[in-house]
């Protein structure tokens, strides 16, 4: 018996009972491509203190399931994006000096004989689960990973930050402006404002030429198909899940993560929660029996934003490639299957965005509206600009990167509150390629009126931020994006901010003058008439043809009249503008948390759709084979 059928043996017991299984149990983690030790951990049911324990015994080595922090460490500055690969670490305990390490299945094999040659050696070395070697590596290097979350961008590139190019002058600056655009637009039809009434025109006419050009281009925009990877070519995959007090949806991340199709052994699904939401803590620790969960503690600290927590995790992020996810999330089982494909088959894609979907369209008038919104920007719109190599602001989740690239990039503006839409325009200025996935993820609309108007509050003044920030270098926005793409991002990022404001504002524009009895109103000569028509029909024309193609392409007929609500729902949107610049100028940087879990809908899987990653392995010691067939999880039905 080699050693290694020994180790084999010793680590699955009684599931293992001769060497011919346990060469069977080799030969399928060399297919696979992954680290026996892993393979035992995630296909037999074992959690990883089990299986480790039972393999440092077996070396002769003591075994910790923790590794205590004295602080008497510290980690390299410069080094924090190799945490996410480092196995080993030294603490002082007492008077001796302590090595824990987390050898993979072949350095175990060398340590046996090692460590009895070498009893010195054993009395200084300790080995522990990866995970617990990270989790140890975050706290004693807490303080470092928290300045480079909050500072790396600005180092990486002083012009592109919220926290130094959001002064309070351009804030003032810019709300002044968006306050006289929108006055000088309610005064427009009123008086005999020939030099305003254009200009004002022509921001609105504007984005819907954009959106009408969008609809147009729809047509040429086709799914690309790209053959699949086999389990053995697929990529470690890292997904991060960002919560804060959302102990509530943690029960649906674990069945709607645990579905995702792929390898286990190559899935690093980290839930990045910040340390004062003791519930959330609490309710992750519990799942944590699934070896391919992992959880990583934010400390409390300034700001208190999405993307300083996403930068926070990015140094543990393992996968060659990763996604995020948010707390209501329910991915396709393959999507991750899919990006890895797609990734490989264009080299030059160094971004994804999946499409988001709403499963409580019925729920009332207001997620209605939602789903409406969302079926034209991420089934029509966003398409479009991937197709056209345009900046796409990105979703707020099922994002998916090159994390390579996405470290390059300085991750995530920590001080930026709508930070997908912020780096999606900085992909575009490094002139990195973002495209669709064609998968889906189903998410949660807003219910009420209350969240929906918080949540949208913060996306306003996140886009403001983005804005802002872009523009205030603008030679150098027009020289990295090129004048296609800076034409685009204005058009298209101003229009998120200005569109509903200003056609609000001329609706009540148009209202006054009616009232007032102005004669331009009846006057269909006079060519003002023929501006303020020309605006309103095409503003709302685009935004209905918008919707309505995104809603047809979805099936969800049964939502088209209501989007003769949309006006109302514009109305809406001008005053979420409103509160954003009030919170530009008062509290750039607060982050109003959206509250997930209020559907009274019950959101559920179709079993027929999601199933578990991977069948756990139950055999009898002649069935030799199975280990083999369980190398490669039951893919998702289509």
């Amino acid at each position: 018996m080699s050693e290694a059928q020994e180790l084999v043996r010793v680590l699955l017991r009684e599931r293992v009972r001769t060497d011919a299984e346990a060469d069977a149990v080799l030969s399928s983690a060399a297919r696979l491509g992954v680290d026996p030790l892993d393979y035992c951990i995630h296909r037999f049911s074992l959690g990883d203190e089990e299986v480790i324990e039972r393999g440092a015994h077996w070396a002769g080595l003591a075994f910790s399931p923790v590794v205590p922090c004295t602080g008497n460490n510290h980690v390299d500055m410069t080094r924090l994006d190799e945490l996410a690969g480092r196995r080993s670490m030294r603490e002082i305990l007492f008077d001796r000096e302590i090595t824990f390490i987390a050898p993979k299945f072949s350095e175990l094999v060398s340590l046996k004989g090692y460590a009895a040659a070498h009893p010195d050696f054993r009395r200084h070395t300790c080995v522990a689960p990866p995970r617990a070697i990270r989790a140890a590596l975050a706290r004693i290097s807490s303080g470092q990973l928290l300045d480079e979350s909050r500072q790396r961008l600005a180092r990486r590139w002083p012009y592109a930050s919220a926290h130094l190019d959001l002064g309070r002058l351009a804030r003032w600056l810019f709300v002044l402006a968006t306050a006289s655009v929108a006055a000088a637009t309610i005064a427009a039809p009123v008086g005999v404002q020939w030099l305003l009434l254009p200009p004002v025109a022509l921001v609105l006419l504007l984005p819907a030429l954009f959106r009408f050009i969008a609809l147009l281009g729809a047509q040429e925009v086709e799914a690309v198909s790209v053959p699949p990877l086999s389990d053995a070519d697929l990529p470690v995959y890292s997904v991060l899940v960002p919560l804060h007090d959302e102990a509530q949806m943690v029960p649906l991340l674990e069945r709607a993560l645990g579905a995702i199709d792929y390898p286990p052994e190559k899935l690093d699904i980290k839930f990045v929660v910040e340390a004062r939401s003791v519930a959330t803590v609490a309710a992750v620790r519990s799942i944590l029996a699934d070896p391919r969960f992992e959880l990583v503690e934010v400390p409390e600290a300034p700001p208190f934003t999405k993307p300083k927590a996403l930068d926070y995790a990015l140094p543990f992020a393992r996968g060659e490639h990763v996604a995020i996810f948010d707390a209501e999330d329910i991915p396709s089982p393959d999507q991750l299957r899919l990006a890895a494909a797609h990734f490989a088959a264009s080299p030059d894609v160094d971004c994804l965005q999946a499409e988001l979907l709403v499963d409580n369209a019925r729920e009332n008038l207001l997620t209605g509206l939602f789903t409406g919104e969302y079926a034209g920007q991420f089934g029509v719109v966003l398409p479009a600009l991937a197709f056209w190599g345009l900046p796409m602001p990105l979703g707020g989740t099922s994002n998916h990167f090159r994390t390579a690239v996405l470290r390059a990039a300085g991750g995530w503006d920590a001080f930026n509150v709508t930070e997908d839409a912020d780096l999606g325009v900085r992909l575009a200025r490094l002139r990195h390629r973002v495209a669709m996935l064609p998968s889906q993820t189903w998410e949660e609309a807003p219910v009420s009126l209350d969240v929906w108007m918080r949540q949208r509050t913060r996306w306003m003044k996140g886009w403001m931020q983005t804005f802002i920030v872009h523009n205030h270098h603008l030679p150098s926005l027009a020289r990295d994006m090129g004048w296609r793409g800076w034409l685009a991002f204005e058009v298209y990022v101003g229009s998120m901010i200005l569109s509903p404001l200003l056609h609000t504002a001329f609706l009540i524009g148009l209202v006054v003058a009616l009232l007032g009895g102005a004669p331009v109103l009846f006057d269909l000569t006079d060519p003002r008439t023929g501006v303020a028509i020309a605006v309103l029909v095409a503003g709302y024309g685009a935004s209905f043809a918008l919707v309505i193609a995104g809603l047809v392409r979805l099936g969800q007929r049964r939502l088209l009249l209501l989007q003769l609500l949309l006006p109302l729902y514009w109305v809406l949107h001008s005053v979420a503008a409103a509160r954003a610049c009030y919170e530009l100028l008062t509290r750039p940087h607060f982050w109003a948390k959206t509250a997930h879990g209020r559907t009274r809908l019950k959101r559920s899987f179709d079993a027929a759709s999601y199933r578990p990653a991977a069948e756990r392995v139950e055999w009898s010691g002649a069935d030799i084979e199975t280990i083999g067939r369980a190398s490669a999880p039951p893919r998702a039905a289509q």
